[in-house]
């Protein structure tokens, strides 16, 4: 009799925390998806021809400061998409490795602050405040010095194959290892 009853009450505490779950899982907000975001960005050519300041982030779907920071993102969109484009490059695509080796991307998320002319305004690397990345954007729009250029938090590193492995420091080699 003892063992039947506590078999019940370790069945109902089961039920009722698996209940709590699943409700829990259902109530909560979505996050932001870096991929929607990224589709819904400016395209990189347009944002440069248009005029306007550009926010260009370098992101990855798997990168955990990029998700955590994307809630922000789409709030200060939200609040600036009026005044700066806001372009979105994954790092995992290597159609972007030029601007990569140029805005000197090694670790993410990077945030290249660009004025109207697309000229370089300072960055921003890891996972930045929201309010820090919304008094650079308001300075950027501004033409005013960005208060927190250079600034860097927590980032996942980028990984490029820049060089094939086992590839040796010599141009002429084309790759090659001399086996000795």
């Amino acid at each position: 009799m003892v063992q039947r009853l506590r078999n019940f009450v370790v069945v109902a505490v089961a039920i009722v925390l698996s209940v709590i779950v699943v409700v829990g899982l259902q109530t909560r907000t979505p996050a932001a998806s870096l991929s929607e975001m990224a589709e819904a960005s400016v395209p990189l050519e347009q944002a440069m021809q248009n005029g306007k300041p550009t926010l260009m982030e370098f992101y990855a779907n798997w990168c955990t400061s990029c998700q955590a920071m994307a809630g922000d993102l789409e709030q200060l969109k939200a609040e600036y998409q009026q005044d700066v484009n806001f372009v979105m490059l994954n790092v995992d695509n290597t159609k972007w490795l030029p601007e990569m080796l140029h805005y000197r991307v090694d670790g993410i998320p990077h945030f290249a602050f660009l004025d109207g002319a697309g000229k370089d305004a300072g960055t921003a690397m890891g996972e930045i405040p929201r309010a820090v990345l919304a008094e650079n954007l308001t300075a950027l729009v501004a033409g005013e010095k960005l208060p927190y250029a250079q600034v860097e938090g927590a980032t996942s590193d980028v990984e490029t194959a820049l060089q094939p492995s086992g590839a040796s420091d010599d141009p002429r080699s084309h790759g090659s290892q001399v086996v000795q």
